[in-house]
């Protein structure tokens, strides 16, 4: 008795026609108050909605397997990037219906308006495809996908539901990870706006002869190696293998700060996984640090093929902490982890002179032995006010203030540059882009 009230009951829903013959059929009967001619069409209306609702009743429920829909969800998400949802719809009904569908996304989106609307003949199925952007890491729950299927009569509507409960997890930009890995593979990285490095001198690592292509750099001419031929053969080097490259991700609260929906440590993350990556790629050898209050996850540079996947799981548990960084704590872990000369590369951010002030005795000590690289974030509000004009003397106040924070992160590059530490001020946006290419340049100068 429950199955059948929840079946033609819960599931029932009346549509908009419906309220449209009811209110018709009210108003003859109160018309024929006043107008006694109306007779009986009050009546013969009134049964016919009857009639035309038992009709639609009946071919909405005369069969069970009525439609089917699968919701098609990847294994995980990428966090900040547009991930592809499907969903497949399929009728079984032996006339054309009309779908409303409702996907029940994870509370995280704060959608309320995902609605979606089909229309099926006999036998047809269609695939409906929608995104959705992560800004958090972590585990998403789906609910139920919701059907709502009415008749050609279009009186009511029949519900019905699928795919219920289903958690996957949101991991870092591994979407961007393999944008950039095509890039590199088909050595289109130029498209992704990384730079082509003009390399200073060669390698010590000769590779092979080989035979000249357009583009080879003439100094490279074998001459013995043509002689004997008899075609243009130049000699192939090969960048420094084996080199160690650290990311070392600060997760205190200077990182909280949003920018298009990410915080600056997701920023930093995804960027941290693309660096590996292409670290990898180019035979280095990636490692990972995390840091707080203390010291988070150490992950030892590796080179081997699991290590980028061992890299991603690490960083897809890191959250932001509510204090300030433990430098000195840093420190210690890199010189007891780094055993060689390493390309560290600090992901941090840096408000006012006096916070770099605090930390500058122990990065001048930590590049004394590694080549350290120090990544500031630009404050892009500040620099959207520094650019508009002001208006009144209030506007005038707030863009002096705006000017002041902006010009004291070009003083820290400054302040960096002096003991002899690389620095990037960048965007969020553009950090990836940026952090490889500065990668690529050092790699090109041979400065590790």
């Amino acid at each position: 008795m429950k199955s059948l009230f929840k079946k033609y009951y819960q599931d029932l829903f009346l549509s908009q026609p419906l309220f449209v013959g009811i209110g018709i059929c009210v108003s003859l009967f109160l018309v024929s108050f006043f107008v006694p001619w109306l007779g009986v069409l009050p009546y013969i209306c009134f049964w016919a909605l009857i009639f035309l609702i038992i009709a639609d009743l009946f071919l909405l429920y005369r069969t069970e397997r009525a439609v089917f829909v699968r919701r098609q969800l990847p294994e995980r998400l990428s966090n900040g990037d547009e991930n592809e949802i499907k969903l497949y719809l399929e009728s079984f009904y032996a006339f054309g219906i009309r779908i409303g569908v409702i996907d029940e996304i994870p509370f995280q989106f704060q959608k309320r308006d995902l609605w979606f609307k089909a229309e099926l003949k006999p036998g047809e199925h269609k695939i409906i495809s929608y995104t959705l952007r992560p800004t958090k890491r972590g585990e998403y729950s789906f609910g139920a996908v919701r059907v709502y299927v009415t008749s050609p009569l279009g009186l009511v509507s029949r519900r019905f539901s699928f795919d219920k409960d289903v958690t996957i997890p949101v991991y870092p930009s591994f979407l961007q990870l393999r944008k950039y890995e095509l890039m590199a593979a088909s050595n289109r990285l130029s498209d992704m706006g990384i730079k082509k490095i003009r390399r200073i001198g060669h390698s010590l690592e000769f590779e092979q002869v080989k035979t000249y292509v357009q583009g080879d750099d003439y100094r490279s001419v074998n001459w013995k190696a043509t002689a004997r031929k008899g075609e243009l053969m130049v000699n192939s080097y090969i960048d420094e293998k084996a080199q160690h490259v650290y990311c070392v991700i600060d997760k205190s609260r200077v990182m909280r700060m949003p920018f298009d929906g990410l915080s600056l440590l997701d920023y930093a993350i995804n960027a941290s996984l693309v660096l590996s990556n292409i670290a990898l790629m180019k035979e280095d050898k990636a490692g990972l640090i995390t840091i707080a209050e203390k010291t988070g996850s150490v992950i030892a540079a590796e080179r081997r093929p699991a290590h980028l996947g061992k890299i991603m799981e690490v960083l897809y548990k890191e959250k932001t902490r509510y204090l300030e960084t433990n430098i000195e704590a840093l420190h210690n872990t890199i010189h007891k982890v780094l055993k060689q000369r390493s390309l560290v590369i600090y992901f941090t951010n840096f408000e006012t002179m006096s916070a770099l002030q605090r930390q500058l005795p122990f990065l001048k000590r930590m590049a004394k032995f590694h080549l350290l690289m120090i990544i500031i974030f630009e404050n892009t509000s500040l620099k959207t006010l520094t650019e508009s004009p002001a208006k009144d003397v209030e506007g005038i106040y707030i863009k002096t203030i705006a000017d002041k924070f902006a010009y004291e992160k070009k003083l820290m590059v400054k302040e960096l540059a002096k003991h002899g530490i690389l620095s990037i001020l960048t965007p969020p946006d553009k950090l990836t882009v940026n952090v490889v290419n500065r990668y690529l340049e050092i790699k090109a100068q041979q400065k590790i």
